[in-house]
């Protein structure tokens, strides 16, 4: 009974702990983690085209002016309107000065890569981290049903 009461407690000051690194300056947007440092991902919106049975989503220009060193970034975002359990990270490919992501209704569709996502505390910050290493390229966070990509380059 002591030891329930004792891991009780120990539970409520881990709970009542803030989040005390650094807060992104603007909401819906996620922030690469870089040490104690922020960096804001490319906020930009795909263009959709219909072909047959596929679909492909274009980002204007061959690379994301934001880059990151990290092969597992983690991201900060303070949610407002954005649902951060509904973001989904795509591995674009660069073809004809764009950035591109081809969705196929039969086999061979482009996978999300998997995400973890925590609440950080009771103002909607969130952490996302990516759960494997990515491979040097192009990627975009988005919103699950959503034109709006976030995107930032592994080098």
């Amino acid at each position: 009974m002591r030891l329930l009461a004792v891991f009780s407690l120990c539970a409520l000051v881990l709970f009542a702990q803030k989040y005390a690194g650094p807060r992104p300056p603007k909401p819906d947007v996620p922030f690469l983690l870089h040490a104690d440092s922020l960096v804001e991902t490319e906020a930009v919106e795909a263009q959709e085209q219909q072909k047959k049975d596929d679909i492909l989503y274009t980002v204007a220009g061959p690379n994301s002016p934001v880059r990151t060193p990290l092969a597992s970034p983690i991201f900060l975002l303070r949610a407002d309107k954005l649902d951060a359990s509904r973001l989904q990270l795509y591995k674009l490919e660069t073809r004809n000065n764009q950035r591109e992501i081809l969705f196929r209704k039969k086999k061979g569709s482009a996978r999300p890569i998997r995400l973890s996502v925590s609440k950080l505390s009771s103002d909607n910050l969130y952490r996302i981290e990516v759960d494997e290493s990515l491979e040097n390229g192009e990627y975009s966070l988005t919103p699950e049903g959503s034109n709006q990509v976030f995107c930032f380059q592994v080098y």
